[in-house]
């Protein structure tokens, strides 16, 4: 135990490669795989200890939506990304860290037979499951390929839709993944992706705790900086479907913070939040209006209840 604090504690320091954190990220997810949805829900992203306070902390209920399959929702989610991914049919989707297929099945129901669901991940337990998923649901439009979402094993221009749930913040470097999906997106073509963001500093303890990066917690990045990467890659009419405070259970921080520190962290200025973005790659003048009228239908706002 002791030495595992020691390792948390050098996370983020400079002698902490990205490979390193990546080895870990995907040690953690192969025991996740494994676990009940309900310990998963429970805690932060399956990897905290899980709280007797908050039962969903990050994950959102999917079993209103076509194409949900149980057996292939893990309760790793912090958003509902494919609910606003504007996937038509014959559309190609690619998810990003597709886990137990939960996002790819969905996507499945929108773009129907005559469109294909490719997710892309990196844990072979979890890959595993998800095609076992698929196989015992008869899709054969929907393939699963172990790979690092940082240098995708998809070809250029050949994605209509991309979706992903809680993903970019386990990864070290973001703006690559902003580029290889701006890589494989056609032109028209769109991402709708939830993901953790913050606003203002997580406690140090936070911050470099191995358990909380995979957690989805100190892995996140500033909501300003996370919205920038997207603008410099290239990505245009950049829109916040939705945004979301995470409430991190006292008897989850007891593990890393004091009670003076958890009390500072509760009444200072350091936000967490699930947000929902949707852009567009190299957007014709006809898919803009389509996107305004269909922004009007679809942006999640307090006045709707759902934010």
């Amino acid at each position: 135990m002791k030495n595992s604090i020691q390792t948390s504690n050098t996370l983020q320091n400079e002698s902490q490669t990205e490979q390193e954190i990546k080895n870990m990220v995907r040690q953690k997810y192969e025991k996740v795989a494994l676990q009940d949805k309900a310990l998963n829900a429970s805690s932060c992203c399956g990897t905290t200890n899980s709280s007797t306070e908050v039962y969903n902390i990050m994950s959102e209920k999917y079993d209103n939506l076509n194409g949900y399959n149980s057996d292939a929702d893990l309760g790793l989610g912090c958003g509902l990304p494919t609910q606003f991914a504007q996937i038509t049919k014959g559309d190609t989707v690619l998810d990003l860290g597709s886990g137990a297929g939960n996002d790819c099945f969905v996507a499945r129901a929108e773009t129907g037979e005559t469109g294909k669901v490719i997710g892309i991940d990196f844990s072979p337990t979890m890959l595993k499951k998800a095609r076992q998923n698929a196989d015992k649901l008869g899709y054969n439009n929907v393939e699963f390929r172990e790979g690092d979402i940082e240098t995708m094993p998809i070809s250029d221009n050949s994605v209509d839709v991309i979706v992903s749930n809680c993903v970019l913040n386990l990864v070290p470097n973001k703006k690559a993944v902003f580029k290889e999906m701006y890589r494989t997106l056609k032109d028209d073509g769109h991402f709708s992706i939830s993901d953790i963001v913050l606003l203002g500093n997580l406690p140090k303890a936070l911050q470099e705790d191995a358990e909380m990066y995979a957690g989805c917690v100190s892995g996140a990045i500033q909501k300003e900086d996370y919205l920038n990467f997207i603008k410099e890659v290239g990505f245009e009419n950049i829109t916040l479907q939705k945004e979301k405070a995470i409430f991190i259970p006292d008897d989850i921080l007891q593990k890393y913070l004091s009670e003076s520190e958890i009390r500072e962290f509760r009444n200072g200025q350091t936000g967490v939040f699930s947000i929902t973005v949707f852009a567009q790659k190299n957007p014709s003048s006809e898919s803009i209006k389509k996107e305004i009228i269909q922004e009007q239908k679809s942006v999640c706002s307090p006045s709707s209840g759902c934010c």
